[in-house]
């Protein structure tokens, strides 16, 4: 198993997600500040130009709620894609708002459409059918936890309120199916346990060799006492470790100790 396929916290984990919501609130306040107009850097369907909004329309929002509504999934979203897919993370953060901000130039509304949303969908999508994909317990219950957080997102895939760039929420929707079917070998390594290794030995495991070919425990007895009865038998008792008691039978003259 390469550490780059293993579940394990590392500062980056949380860093870069912080820094990408760093910077749109640093875009927003430099927009405030020194009252520019950052809406024509989005992406602009049907114009040549309009292509430059695919790498800068996430760094813009239009309002203090916008800016707000993209912060924490966009956060939260980001974060899971750098803990479980470590290997891959660049990868779907890069391709992916190449991909979301291209389909959305292709199929946009001829109008500046500006935004994260498009890569929260991309995240979103991904970390949800990549889960599913992969049936891995791991990143299945990832699954379950973005559909429950963020499941009335699939709403807003459709043309339902005029001012939200619903093609940018449907381009990163559908960027993020195709990219779970592409990376289907890129997940998290199961862990092996000892019996099941390819070399593993049931002779040598300590556990099993506390039970017999039949598969009866075996246990091993800490203080015996023999008492001879009258008669023609002789009755062995042993005392166990537990504190039971076992009674064997045995024909006299032939006595022995476990």
């Amino acid at each position: 198993m390469t550490s780059s396929k293993k579940l394990y916290f590392s500062e980056d984990v949380l860093l870069y997600p912080l820094l990408f919501v760093f910077i749109l609130w640093v875009v927003f306040w430099i927009e405030i500040r020194f009252n520019l107009d950052f809406n024509v850097y989005g992406i602009r369907p049907e114009r040549i130009v309009g292509l430059r909004g695919i790498f800068f329309s996430p760094f813009i929002h239009g309002n203090l709620q916008h800016l707000f509504n993209n912060s924490i999934p966009l956060f939260v979203l980001s974060a899971g894609l750098f803990y479980f897919y470590r290997s891959i993370r660049w990868k779907i953060l890069i391709l992916g708002i190449i991909a979301v901000g291209l389909i959305t130039w292709l199929i946009g509304r001829p109008s500046n459409h500006i935004g994260a949303s498009g890569i929260i969908y991309l995240l979103a999508s991904f970390l949800f059918f990549k889960g599913l994909f992969s049936k891995q317990y791991q990143l299945v219950a990832l699954s379950f936890a973005v559909v429950f957080i963020y499941g009335s997102l699939l709403w807003y895939v459709f043309p339902i309120n005029p001012s939200i760039s619903w093609e940018g929420h449907l381009a990163g929707f559908t960027v993020g199916v195709v990219f779970a079917l592409i990376f289907k070998n890129k997940d998290v390594v199961s862990k092996k346990y000892e019996w099941e290794q390819e070399d593993y030995d049931p002779a040598k495991d300590p556990f099993m060799m506390q039970f017999d070919e039949n598969g009866n425990f075996i246990e091993s007895p800490k203080e015996e006492i023999n008492k001879v009865t009258p008669g023609k038998e002789q009755l062995s008792t042993t005392l166990l470790e537990e504190g039971t008691i076992h009674y064997r039978y045995k024909p006299k003259g032939d006595i022995d100790l476990d």
